[in-house]
């Protein structure tokens, strides 16, 4: 497990309201699967928002980018590198 997926389940146990501990789940669990609801994805993509210094654009506000630990991961690296960038 690495550091950012370490991080994302901080904020899933913190906000994501899944009905297990995300320290549990591997990174390409479906988390709609194992509880995830709509609400409390806005709530994760908050915190996410929060934890990371980040802004999600429309474009990656689909259940897709939410759905398992690898695509948070592969989404959060994305605004960090294009944060980076600026």
């Amino acid at each position: 497990m690495n550091e950012l997926s370490q991080q994302i389940r901080l904020v899933l146990n913190e906000g994501g309201t899944l009905p297990v501990d995300a320290t549990t789940l591997n990174d390409s669990d479906d988390l709609y699967a194992v509880g995830l609801t709509s609400h409390a994805t806005v709530n994760l993509m908050l915190g996410l928002e929060e934890r990371f210094d980040v802004e999600f654009p429309d474009r990656l506000l689909r259940r897709r980018t939410f759905e398992s630990i690898d695509a948070i991961s592969a989404a959060v690296n994305e605004l960090l590198a294009t944060k980076k960038a600026a």
